[in-house]
């Protein structure tokens, strides 16, 4: 949650944790950018109107590193204009000052009822170049022949397969798989990162190129 008015940001703090959530609380946009560089939400809570970076701006640097967690907006802004600039950044909810607390318990659990069906959801088979992946079977087929991967080997491609033709970001993976961005966790990247590639050389199309200080590009051809 971020949001730089000290009572309501205690108060909803407090009201958040008494309905059994774990809030973590910045008190301006740089803090909340800063905490959601550091670790993995299920949930994004931000006012609009902050000192050092609004809210509307830090949604948009948290949508470049991370497409999924859910956002909210929760503002005394309540403008037509406003709210459309929040849904095309990607908000899940824009919910404006004053609001019913009982109402806003039931949209946040809602969505985050809609965000874990939404990462439980993994296709049965996916077309990586000439390959066919099999997420839940950890499974990777070309011309009929399969190769069981690890499970860390499997994530991560799954992970790769969310950013076809696009950047994966390294920090976002890294928290959602080895559940830390340190030194000895990149490397361990780095080693599956470069197993994937092998795998993956029989269809010279398929390339993953480190891209420094933000991931890794997965350029893959369409079928």
């Amino acid at each position: 949650m971020v949001e730089d008015e000290e009572n309501f940001g205690s108060l909803l703090k407090n009201y958040l944790e008494l309905s059994d959530y774990s809030v973590e609380w910045a008190r301006d946009g740089n803090l909340g950018y800063n905490l959601v560089m550091k670790q993995m939400f299920d949930l994004c809570i931000l006012d609009v109107m902050m000192p050092s970076r609004d809210g509307f701006t830090l949604a948009e640097d948290i949508r470049k590193v991370n497409r999924e967690v859910p956002i909210v907006f929760l503002t005394a802004r309540g403008e037509k204009e406003d709210q459309i600039r929040g849904y095309t950044i990607g908000a899940d909810d824009y919910i404006t000052k004053p609001f019913d607390s009982e109402l806003f318990l039931f949209k946040i659990e809602s969505i985050l009822k809609r965000s874990a069906l939404k990462e439980r959801e993994v296709s049965d088979t996916l077309a990586v170049g000439n390959y066919t992946f099999e997420p839940k079977k950890r499974t990777l087929l070309i011309d009929g022949e399969p190769r069981r991967l690890s499970p860390k080997e499997s994530q991560l491609l799954t992970a790769l397969c969310r950013y076809p033709n696009d950047v994966m970001p390294r920090k976002k993976v890294l928290l959602e798989i080895w559940n830390n961005d340190d030194y000895f966790a990149t490397r361990s990247m780095d080693v599956y990162i470069a197993k994937l590639r092998k795998y993956l050389k029989q269809d010279p199309r398929i390339r993953i190129e480190n891209i420094h200080g933000k991931g890794f590009l997965f350029e893959v051809p369409e079928r």
